[in-house]
């Protein structure tokens, strides 16, 4: 008895072409363009020499280096650390149904739609002793704040100027977490006489695990990543107390024209973000089936 296979259609790739010939274009060549760097020196358009691991060897010896990823990993440690649970507070206190839940769901996201540039300028002018609220209102309180000529008011003021702008975004993915929740969880609480902070702790809590992992992820690998807030409103200073590491290759890159050395840094950059993404995700992963197995037991 023969057994007659159905013939496989693989005209569909074809749909995928575009979107193939986009990420090769827009990510795969820049990608291999910055790896031949990083192994030449650029002597000029027309001369490079070949150099092999000695920009890499040079760029993780380099002093400035090590500061600003210093800098960089309690910037991304603190903004974890404040906005994840202002998130969660504003997801719990917006309202749940009616006009109310749509007008503060518009009223919420409007920070989330200024242009990075933008709320730079934004807290910059803010901040002014002489004409912003923020400057002129702790200068009248007997402050002394200058974010310009203070390393720890700058860094406090890049703080809470991405707290402003993108604690909206963990409160939106809260807010959709918690709407996901059936009411019935929210009966059974209510018949079991569970308060207000063990319907949190054991209902809202848990079923808001998966949307808090993309919100630490996303928040984690944006701020890994931030350049145009701080650069546009204290521009890495004063001194180098706000030179994270974006700021820090834009320096070596296009300041300094060290290509060679860029390069290099950039592919370091690239494998710092991937391997902290994967060791946050896993662990968030494990924790999360933990807390599952243990609500099986």
């Amino acid at each position: 008895m023969s057994v007659t296979t159905k013939p496989v259609n693989q005209k569909a790739w074809f749909l995928i072409l575009p979107v193939l010939l986009c990420v090769a274009f827009s990510a795969i060549m820049p990608l291999m363009t910055v790896v031949n760097y990083s192994v030449q020196d650029i002597i000029s358009p027309t001369q490079k020499v070949f150099v092999g691991t000695e920009w890499f060897a040079a760029i993780m010896r380099d002093e400035e280096l090590h500061g600003a990823l210093w800098r960089q990993m309690i910037f991304s440690l603190a903004v974890l650390a404040v906005e994840l649970p202002l998130g969660i507070l504003l997801a719990l206190s917006m309202p749940a149904k009616g006009w109310k839940s749509s007008a503060v769901l518009v009223i919420v996201s409007l920070s989330l739609l200024i242009p990075w540039n933008v709320v730079g300028t934004i807290w910059q002018i803010f901040g002014r002793a002489d004409i912003g609220l923020l400057g002129a209102g702790l200068q009248w309180l007997g402050i002394n704040y200058s974010y310009t000529g203070d390393a720890v008011d700058a860094w406090v003021t890049v703080l809470v100027m991405d707290v402003w702008h993108w604690t909206p975004l963990v409160g939106l993915l809260g807010y959709a977490g918690l709407r996901s929740i059936p009411d019935a969880y929210y009966q059974a609480a209510s018949i079991d006489g569970a308060s207000k902070a063990a319907v949190f702790w054991y209902v809202q809590l848990p079923k808001m695990r998966g949307v808090l992992m993309i919100a630490v992820l996303l928040r984690f690998m944006d701020s890994f990543m931030i350049y145009t807030e701080p650069f546009v409103l204290t521009g890495g200073g004063p001194g180098n107390s706000t030179t994270f590491l974006s700021q820090f290759l834009t320096q070596k890159a296009v300041g300094q024209f060290d290509l060679g050395p860029a390069a290099a840094f950039s592919l370091i950059y690239f494998l710092i973000i991937l391997l902290l993404c994967f060791i946050l995700y896993n662990w968030m992963q494990r924790v999360g089936t933990q807390a599952k197995e243990g609500g099986h037991e």
